[in-house]
Formats: structure tokens, sequence, C-alpha cells
């Protein structure tokens, strides 16, 4: 092999590598489960919008597919760990969405417990067997305090990571229905962030 061809290979080679060693592993990605799950607060469950524009079902419009919306309005990751069982893991998940954090920092439950209560939650369903995507969400002084801990979690458990979903929509007046809330187009951006994320790990082949 000639002295030029060896290094137009090595070249080659080396712009491949870090793409390879970068490629995010998403654990349970052979999972037999059959339903995807959105499991959250008043952001999942669709609070300000009308029925049909709340953040799941437009999901489910853009993957074709039939989607569990489980979200509760004003749950912290405390109540939602006490619904866990009946909501999530008894419903055969295949990925479930989580989304909380906002409502623990409102009602002062220390950081180090959500952080927590967060790994429990992604913990318990990995052990069922599914995916798990992290929402990660910003709300005013939550930039600082709480949006470490998403990444922190989905990294050490291996999930799919969605940042802040609510980028750019909390501070449009015109995204919103309220102070933090966002209205149809709002839960229409969000939506399509995830949608865009878990799109590889959920479309029927």
């Amino acid at each position: 092999m000639s002295w030029c061809k060896l290094t137009t290979n090595l070249l080659l080679l080396t712009m491949i590598m870090p793409t390879v060693a970068c490629k995010p592993q998403v654990a349970n990605t052979g999972t037999t489960g059959r339903n995807i799950i959105c499991f959250g607060d008043s952001l999942t469950e669709g609070y300000g919008a009308k029925p049909g524009e709340d953040y799941p079902t437009v999901l489910a419009r853009l993957l074709d597919q039939p989607i569990i919306n489980a979200g509760v309005s004003g749950n912290t990751t405390r109540q939602a760990l006490e619904r866990l069982q009946t909501d999530v893991l008894d419903k055969d998940p295949k990925l479930v969405i989580v989304q909380f954090g906002a409502n623990d920092f409102f009602r002062k439950i220390p950081k180090s417990e959500t952080k927590d209560n967060l790994d429990l939650i992604v913990r318990r369903i990995q052990e069922r067997g599914a995916m798990v995507a992290v929402a990660g969400v910003r709300i005013g002084l939550l930039v600082d305090e709480y949006d470490d801990i998403f990444e922190q979690v989905s990294n050490n458990r291996r999930c799919i990571y969605i940042p802040n979903i609510i980028k750019d929509i909390f501070t449009d007046p015109a995204k919103k229905s309220d102070e933090i809330h966002p209205n149809a187009s709002g839960y229409a951006i969000i939506a399509q962030r995830v949608y865009y994320k878990i799109k590889p790990f959920v479309m029927k082949r």
C-alpha cells in the first residue's frame, strides 16, 4: 500500500472513530413492550389547552402510534413514585417519556431528593424492560437550580435525553395559556422536540 493511500485511510478512520464513540447507547432498545407512555405533570397532561392539543396527543399523530397520557397536574417526583406502578409499569411500556421537576422546585423539595426520585423512577421503568426518555425543563429560576439533574440522570441511566422542552416557550406570551403553561401552539412545539429525539427508537420497521 502506498504511503499516500495509507495516510488517506488513517485520516478517514480518525474522522469516523469519534462519531462511533459518541453514539448514545440507550438501555433496553430490544424491549418487547407495546406502549409509549408520557409520564409527567401538567406539561404532560396538557393544562391550558383543549382536549387533543396536549403534547402526547400531538406526538401520537406525528408517530402514527397510540400514546398513553399519564400526566397529572401538580405532581412532584414524590407523587410520581406513588403512581408509577399503576400508571406506567402495569401498562406494558415500550418507551416512557418522563417529565417532572417544576413542582418539586415550587414546593421546595430538596434538589437532592428530586434527583434521587427521578433516578428511582427511571431505574424501575428500566427494570420493567422499557426504554426511558428524560425531558428537561427550565422554568425561570430552575435554569440554575434543577436543570443539570435531568442530563445527569439521563447519562447515568442511558436514557434518551430531551433538553429543555419548553425553550423559548416560557418567554413567549403567544405560546402560553398563562404564566407557566403552554397553549396549543406551545404544546405542538414540545411534541416536535420529543418526536425528533425518540423517532429513531420507536418508529415501526
